[in-house]
């Protein structure tokens, strides 16, 4: 008994750090960090790609832009800013872009508030029809762009399936003008661009739990309070999302608005098409490339920061 307890107390008293060396062993010597060039690298093809088939082709655009043009002389090599000031000082162009953007903003509305219910709908039914549904919907992707626009041409004819419809019902006594309007135009867009806006609200209702909403109904939420306060917060970044594809696409469209405007009804798109090739003033359509784009990226990039300021704790 009296060794066993000299023992313990010999082991009582040994310091901690003579028990236990590594506790108290100074930190290895940290090693410098060095940085891996493997992502840039993997990246490189990509970026090389990029450069060379969208900004090369970008900054040359830009380049033509600042030459000037005669009917006689042809494309001067010079570089000056006329050809802006007189897009940004005639009214002419004024009112073509007001157009476009007019038409692009109506096409972006009607498709956020016919492809988001739809989304939503598709969201809630069951397996087989979902996908039978969602076929019918994203199946006019398929479809060449020109190939619907035209339809939609024979159906908007004074001779169409709609205005003889429309009459046959008796709901109007002379055909309705749909070629060559803005009617017409945003009619079509909005047919070809939906299918956009449905695949951002998807995506966006995946990561929305549907028990959410049952939670809701139970603590005694109406049904259009559910939707307001607890579905479209959820879903604004699918909206937001679909709404700059669908904007963009409208802003520069030329298909759609060729073919349902005609000659008569100018945007942006088709204005730059007739300055390159029919009255071969290169730098004039140049420039209304440039600022179609500009006017895109800072229409876009405002409407984005106000929407992700309004709901910030969505997109965090």
């Amino acid at each position: 008994m009296t060794m066993a307890a000299s023992t313990d107390s010999q082991v009582a008293d040994i310091p901690p750090s003579a028990a236990n060396p590594a506790a108290h062993a100074p930190p290895p010597a940290s090693r410098p960090h060095r940085r891996s060039w493997a992502p840039y690298l993997l990246s490189a093809p990509g970026i090389a790609l990029f450069a060379v088939l969208l900004l090369v082709p970008l900054a040359m655009t830009f380049l033509l832009s600042l030459n000037s043009f005669s009917f006689y002389g042809g494309i001067a090599d010079v570089w000056q800013f006329d050809n802006y000031i007189d897009i940004l000082t005639d009214s002419y162009f004024h009112e073509v872009f007001l157009r476009t953007f007019r038409i692009a903003a109506v096409v972006t509305v009607l498709c956020a508030l016919f492809g988001a219910p739809e989304a939503y709908i598709l969201r809630r039914m069951d397996s087989p029809w979902r996908g039978l549904c969602l076929l019918i919907v994203l199946g006019p992707l398929l479809i060449s762009v020109v190939s619907r626009t035209l339809g939609w041409a024979l159906l908007f004819g004074s001779t169409g399936l709609v205005n003889q419809g429309l009459m046959a019902l008796g709901l109007i006594a002379t055909p309705i003008e749909f070629m060559y309007t803005e009617t017409g135009v945003v009619i079509a867009l909005t047919h070809v661009l939906v299918p956009f806006m449905v695949l951002s609200v998807w995506a966006s209702l995946q990561r929305l739990d549907p028990q959410v909403e049952n939670a809701a109904l139970s603590l005694g939420a109406g049904p259009l309070t559910v939707m307001r306060r607890v579905v479209l917060p959820q879903i604004v970044p699918g909206i937001l999302s679909g709404s700059i594809i669908v904007f963009a696409l409208a802003a520069s469209a030329f298909a759609t608005p060729a073919i349902i405007g005609g000659r008569r009804l100018k945007v942006a798109a088709t204005l730059a098409y007739d300055e390159f090739l029919n009255t071969l003033n290169w730098p004039l359509g140049a420039t209304v490339a440039v600022l179609l784009l500009l006017a895109n990226i800072v229409i876009i990039v405002g409407c984005n920061r106000l929407v992700e300021r309004r709901y910030k704790q969505v997109f965090e």
